[in-house]
């Protein structure tokens, strides 16, 4: 791709770890995830790998597809989140996961500033009261419309759990369908100065657009509930959100990795900021999208960062 062999690493093509080896990368149908497994693509090209185009299929499939050979990584696998997916598709017999490629990654529920201040909402469990569920009405029913989380995403599950732990079933409708769809028109309601309640996650690009703190504010949580049984999802900072804080990881087929040392050894040290994810997010939410935009952000990102990804390809022929 016009990126060649950087001055830092000198290696005969003949000679790289991946020459002959096709690698077939997977994500889910996030489009907001083809930036950081393209960069970890463009890592595998530059030792030689035959990188196929990435594929699409939602989180409990690609970590079945990985387990069973038919693909080889995700760069977007939360290590929490994705904890019973990675289990179920055959665990660490199966499947490989070192490092973290993207730390610090958070989710909850939040509303927007103004209603917060003036309400004085703090809590998820105040929505229990019928005039506050109300204000997030957006359907005339009298209850509060929660933009939430595609079935199959894992935190459709989570999600279903606050509801019933902190009785909001009576208060709270928890909308589904797609995300990207629905949180458009909760960021139309934003700009008219309407009440907003969504779930949201970093990194994405919706906290660029609505930034905790400055135009949202998280919810806390009554206490811990989780649907796996009684994980603490307070956070370092002393708040609860209702959700742990994740480490993303890339999650490849363990035969794969134990054949391929050198791409084992990639996948174990990159690291992507998760500010640098939510800034590429941003622009493709912004009308830089398409797969030309997205190819044009990675090579943009590796040429600043020139040094580092040197380092990664280093480390990974070392190891090969």
């Amino acid at each position: 791709m016009g990126l060649g062999l950087g001055l830092s690493v000198q290696a005969d093509a003949a000679e790289l770890p991946g020459k002959g080896v096709t690698v077939q990368p997977l994500k889910s149908s996030l489009a907001e995830e083809a930036f950081q497994t393209l960069l970890v693509s463009r890592a595998l090209e530059r030792l030689g790998y035959d990188v196929q185009p990435m594929k699409d299929l939602e989180p409990a499939t690609e970590h079945l597809a990985i387990a069973n050979g038919d693909a080889t990584f995700m760069a977007s696998h939360w290590s929490l989140l994705h904890a019973d997916f990675y289990k179920n598709s055959g665990g660490d017999a199966k499947l490989w996961r070192r490092g973290v490629y993207a730390d610090g990654a958070v989710q909850g529920y939040l509303i927007d500033k103004k209603t917060a201040e003036q309400y004085d909402i703090t809590n998820i469990a105040q929505l229990k009261e019928p005039a506050i569920a109300k204000l997030f009405d957006t359907d005339g029913d009298g209850k509060a419309d929660l933009t939430g989380c595609n079935p199959g995403w894992g935190c459709e599950g989570a999600i279903e759990n606050h509801l019933t732990a902190y009785r909001l079933r009576d208060s709270v409708t928890h909308k589904q369908g797609s995300y990207a769809a629905l949180m458009a028109d909760t960021i139309a309601r934003y700009k008219q100065r309407r009440p907003v309640l969504y779930y949201a996650w970093t990194p994405y690009w919706v906290s660029a657009v609505l930034r905790p703190g400055t135009d949202v504010v998280w919810l806390q949580v009554p206490f811990s509930s989780s649907p796996a049984g009684d994980a603490d999802t307070a956070l370092a900072n002393g708040r609860n959100y209702g959700f742990q804080a994740n480490q993303e990881q890339i999650v490849a087929n363990r035969a794969f990795v134990e054949k391929n040392p050198a791409a084992g050894k990639l996948f174990e040290v990159m690291q992507l900021p998760i500010a640098d994810i939510n800034a590429q997010n941003l622009r493709m939410s912004q009308g830089a999208g398409s797969q030309r935009d997205i190819e044009r952000h990675v090579d943009g990102w590796i040429r600043v960062h020139r040094a580092l990804f040197d380092g990664w390809i280093a480390q990974a022929l070392a190891a090969s």
